[in-house]
């Protein structure tokens, strides 16, 4: 029991250190697109673009995370994350400089975004194999709660102050302590041990890929509606007139990270598909909620279904690609999984930018709901092939 409590304090050190590291990005999500959009010129389109183009670096980085979380190990894997948080920071600081142009005070921040999705890519899959290996495979769950729980609950602090600090100070100001945070998460996890890495065959990235795309494809269908959230529910806000742009993010991350307490025990307990599903339920009402709120406080009760929703679909469908997969390919089959999310988090943002400039910002919410429906029909596919005994 010592040694069992032991590692979960190790476990919440590393959780507590995501946290802090991880308002590196939750700080700029909401501020960014507001930026962008008082360049001339500059659209929804290319406002969407700032924001989800560091998912396709993390999609592209998520191999080579997982290789080396699963030959070097997660403690390497989540510091050099960590650092690359830094940097990239300030890159994006340097696009407040004012001798730039716009484009390229553009051109920087893509660069700057690029470099952070690799940051992301490697400290996630880095935390998720050093919490793995420090608690055990029959508590992955929980690791994978706890993860979310970090990262979103740094959403639900960072998404208003960030916002708040950029219409203060502006954006160099808001990347300069955005640099200073993953510094904070560094110190915190230097004397937490590193984790024994596990020896075998290593399949193609491609197979294992096919191995969990079930799970993966739900799992970028629930990323459609936070990806909508994140970058364009404070626009609609303010776009509508509406007091409290920095709010929605707030309930989301509330609503998440209660989730993530509450709930995360149980895919361990009653196994991931039956939380996956009943999450996306949840999550497809409170994306039709937000599609046709008419007032603030319905599009904030939608954002707080939205974040009960989208809480436990990630650990739920986790912990059923742990169980796919053989120890030595535990972090990379993870990265694998999350680049589905990753694919969803990228494209949502410019295409749904562009649907918002055709058809307002509540049509977004739409799209994300009926995507939430068509993953819970996954999922119910998948839980009932399960109980019919078919692997």
């Amino acid at each position: 029991m010592n040694s069992e409590a032991a590692s979960l304090r190790l476990l919440g050190r590393l959780a507590i250190a995501l946290f802090l590291a991880y308002m590196a990005v939750a700080l700029p999500l909401a501020a960014i697109p507001v930026a962008v959009l008082h360049w001339p010129g500059y659209g929804n389109g290319l406002a969407g673009l700032a924001v989800g183009i560091a998912f396709f670096s993390t999609i592209l980085s998520r191999n080579h995370a997982g290789q080396m979380a699963d030959t070097k190990g997660g403690r390497p894997c989540m510091r050099t994350g960590l650092m690359i948080y830094v940097a990239a920071s300030l890159i994006c600081a340097l696009a407040a400089l004012p001798s730039l142009n716009n484009g390229a005070r553009y051109a920087i921040l893509i660069a700057g975004r690029l470099l952070l999705g690799v940051g992301e890519s490697l400290t996630i899959v880095g935390m998720l194999g050093w919490g793995i290996g420090l608690v055990g495979q029959a508590r992955a769950g929980r690791v994978l709660a706890w993860t979310g729980a970090a990262m979103y609950g740094a959403f639900a602090v960072g998404g208003p102050i960030g916002l708040a600090l950029y219409q203060q100070a502006g954006l160099g100001v808001l990347m300069g302590v955005s640099a200073l945070l993953p510094l904070a998460g560094l110190a915190l996890v230097h004397t937490i041990p590193a984790t024994p890495t596990h020896a075998g065959g290593r399949p193609p990235f491609w197979q294992v890929l096919g191995t969990i795309r079930w799970q993966g494809m739900a799992v970028a269908l629930q990323g459609v509606g936070f990806a909508a959230l994140g970058a364009f529910l404070p626009l609609r806000f303010i776009a509508a007139h509406w007091p409290g742009a920095g709010l929605g993010l707030t309930c989301f991350g509330a609503a998440f990270v209660a989730g993530r307490v509450i709930c995360g025990h149980l895919p361990d307990r009653i196994g991931g598909l039956r939380v996956a599903l009943l999450s996306l339920l949840i999550e497809a009402a409170g994306q039709y909620l937000l599609w046709a709120a008419p007032s603030p406080m319905l599009a904030l009760g939608g954002a707080l279904l939205t974040g009960a929703g989208c809480s436990m679909v990630f650990p739920a469908l986790g912990v059923e690609v742990v169980r796919l997969v053989a120890p030595a390919m535990r972090a990379t089959a993870l990265g694998g999984f999350a680049a589905f999310q990753d694919l969803a988090y990228g494209a949502t943002g410019p295409l749904a930018g562009l649907l918002a400039d055709r058809c307002g910002y509540a049509v977004v919410f739409g799209l994300g709901g009926a995507c939430a429906t068509l993953g819970a029909g996954i999922v119910l596919a998948l839980l009932v092939r399960q109980r019919g005994g078919m692997t």
